[in-house]
């Protein structure tokens, strides 16, 4: 299922960049978020037959509330820079800035994550992948 989420974040973020285009960012970040909230409120409807996870959600710590505030960040960042540095340099940078906060999250337990060593392959490849990354900026 990860495997198949990252095929449908490359597309999101070109289909978000023509989007963005068309409609201006801003627009189409609402146009995806209030999609979003329609189909994910749809899946919990079929799936739970109620809406009271949800509330279980509102509930929530406040803190983890930024799990939405990310999402936003993360589709606004593809939807803005696509169209300015390419599919393949969005993407690149946006891994890398994955893997490093991962490496970061792992590392330290953060968020109440089990704290996972990071030993220097981890760190090599993050590096590569920042140098690709970087790389695929240059036209």
């Amino acid at each position: 299922m990860t495997a198949v989420a990252g095929l449908a974040g490359s597309v999101q973020v070109a289909i978000m960049s023509r989007l963005g285009e068309r409609v201006g960012t801003i627009e189409a970040l609402a146009f995806a978020t209030v999609l979003t909230a329609v189909l994910s409120t749809v899946i919990l409807l079929a799936a739970r037959q109620s809406v009271a996870g949800f509330a279980d959600g509102v509930r929530a710590p406040i803190w983890m509330w930024a799990a939405g505030l990310m999402g936003l960040i993360v589709i606004l960042s593809i939807t803005f820079a696509t169209p300015k540095i390419g599919a393949t340099a969005t993407i690149g940078l946006l891994i890398a800035g994955q893997l490093s906060m991962g490496a970061v999250i792992d590392r330290f337990g953060l968020f109440g994550l089990e704290q996972i060593q990071v030993g220097w392959p981890r760190y090599l490849g993050i590096a590569l992948l920042a140098v690709g990354a970087a790389l695929s900026l240059k036209k």
